[in-house]
């Protein structure tokens, strides 16, 4: 819905002059984007120059003055052994010469690698160095080691001289090249310096810039946007507070002039939503009843069928019996098996409404769950069905069960419908059962297997559902209930039951019940049966007693 009142029209009109939001927030990201290019490109420019210059002096010329210096040091290694030896004719002292000529042949090499990068006058200086290095061991060097190898002798006088002013003019060229690379690196630390403190103003201008932007750009979108969207959040939360009535009308960008249309428009379809709300809560409160009054009917047919069908259902039962056994072969044949089936109708319909009435009563006790022992509740499933294990010669395996928040008698049908059912779908071989529980957190999971006839997996879930069979009933009695209720009260307590179809051996039925809170931080296996938070078969019994009295 649209406000279409004098002062809403105008309101639109104003803003329909301004710019929209996205174009203040548009000039404001540009401006802010050139002048990040901006700083980027000048930051980067200044660093590159200085980058250049670092590298000039660090990977060029400051290893090419080292190789210089080692240079001199292997001339001056080369004189000094030759000096040497020829002052003593000792072969020893003539190593050092040996190790300055291949000192210098490596620094000349490393040398001859960065010289292009170096002045050119650098080139012809090493040149003259390494001429003048030749000439000196060709005229002097050579001739004098090998004069004093044939003869044994030292050797001094005027060729020692000739050697010495050949030598101080080697080291002369040395010095005219190490002052060419000095002079270079001066003037590459100089640039260098150079571009460090243009690099520093860039930086600064670029900080200086940038916050006196972002200054600006702060300042014009809180004026611009940022304020009528404050306002904008106080106007709508009062109506998110309740105040439907409140109409929202603001200046400002076009967008918050829209939005506040739209808050108006939201506004107007929750006091619409109100209205249906509640004519559907007078809908429901009128349903609720009819429900209330139905599970008073239901009730009622659960206390109807408890009491009052049951009382004729069992004279009829009582009669048919007395008949069959006072006028059992008095009659025809055909007398006989109609008797027959009347007892076997009445036996089956007491059965199955007292499988019915239990069915209904699960979960509808006030009773909380407790906790208790799983052991105690199988040992009083297994004394429940003790006769059928004894006429089959079962064999029931099991360990020690947990303790689990539950109702003793609720539990213990649920062992004793596992335990009927494989006493009584069982195989060839006598029936041996075997019920075991591993904790799955936050959850036991029980397991009862058996070495039965076994269910096809296309039956997992008939099977749970009520009156549903999968054998005819004068093959295995029983009335369809017995799996439905025991899933009834496995998901009472907070749990779930399945068949296992992958177990191929028989039957296995798996399900799970909660840890309780208070045994969370303890060891179950250390719990023995008749310790404290568990129950003993005794008190178990008296327990099961208790609840048969309280239900009927």
């Amino acid at each position: 819905m649209t406000d279409t009142t004098p002062t809403t029209a105008r309101l639109r009109e104003r803003a329909a002059r301004r710019w929209p939001l996205s174009r203040i927030i548009g000039v404001a990201l540009l401006v802010l984007l050139l002048f990040s290019v901006a700083a980027m490109v000048a930051g980067g420019l200044a660093l590159l120059s200085l980058h250049d210059n670092r590298e000039r002096v660090v990977s060029t010329i400051d290893p090419a003055a080292l190789q210089v210096q080692r240079l001199d040091t292997a001339l001056v290694n080369q004189e000094t052994g030759v000096r040497g030896y020829a002052l003593s004719a000792r072969q020893d002292f003539l190593q050092p010469y040996h190790d300055g000529v291949a000192q210098e042949a490596s620094a000349i090499k490393a040398l001859r690698a960065v010289i292009e990068q170096l002045p050119a006058a650098a080139a012809a200086d090493l040149n003259s160095v390494a001429t003048q290095a030749r000439l000196w061991r060709t005229h002097y060097a050579q001739p004098t080691i090998s004069r004093i190898s044939q003869t044994g002798k030292p050797v001094t006088g005027a060729d020692t001289v000739a050697g010495k002013a050949e030598f101080d003019a080697l080291r002369d060229k040395i010095s005219t090249l190490q002052g060419g690379i000095s002079d270079a690196r001066e003037r590459a630390v100089t640039e260098l310096n150079d571009s460090s403190t243009v690099l520093d103003v860039v930086f600064i201008a670029v900080a200086a810039g940038l916050a006196a932007t972002v200054v600006l750009l702060a300042v014009g979108l809180r004026a611009a946007a940022i304020r009528p969207l404050h306002q904008l959040a106080a106007e709508a939360r009062l109506v998110a507070d309740g105040n439907f009535e409140h109409r929202v009308d603001l200046t400002g960008p076009r967008e918050v002039t829209d939005l506040a249309a739209d808050v108006n428009a939201m506004r107007e379809r929750i006091l619409q939503a109100l209205a249906e709300s509640r004519q559907a809560n007078i809908l429901l409160q009128e349903h609720t009843e009819e429900l209330e009054r139905s599970n008073a009917e239901l009730e009622q047919f659960a206390y109807v069928a408890s009491h009052d069908l049951q009382e004729p259902l069992r004279k009829v039962a009582s009669f048919t019996q007395l008949l069959q056994r006072r006028y059992a072969g008095q009659l025809d044949a055909r007398a006989d098996q109609y008797i027959e089936f009347a007892v076997d109708g009445a036996r089956r319909m007491q059965a199955l409404i007292n499988d019915l009435l239990q069915y209904s009563r699960v979960g509808r006790t006030t009773r909380e769950p407790a906790l208790i022992s799983s052991d105690a509740a199988l040992n009083q499933a297994r004394s429940n069905v003790a006769a059928a294990i004894e006429e089959t010669g079962a064999t029931v395996e099991t360990g020690h069960l947990p303790l689990v928040l539950a109702e003793l008698t609720l539990l213990t049908a649920v062992f004793q419908n596992l335990l009927s059912n494989a006493l009584k779908f069982r195989g060839d071989k006598p029936p041996r059962i075997v019920i075991t529980c591993t904790k799955d957190e936050p959850f036991w999971l029980f397991s009862v297997a058996d070495n039965g006839i076994g269910i096809d997996p296309e039956y997992a879930e008939r099977i749970f559902v009520i009156f549903q069979r999968l054998h005819e009933r004068s093959a295995y009695p029983g009335t369809g209930i017995g799996l439905a209720m025991t899933r009834k009260i496995i998901e009472y307590f907070g749990g779930r039951i399945w068949l296992d179809t992958a177990y191929t051996e028989g039957s296995r039925f798996l399900f799970t019940l909660p840890v309780p809170a208070e045994t969370m931080d303890q060891d179950q296996a250390d719990i023995k049966p008749g310790s404290a938070g568990t129950l003993t078969d005794e008190a178990a019994e008296a327990l099961l007693r208790e609840d048969e009295e309280t239900d009927d």
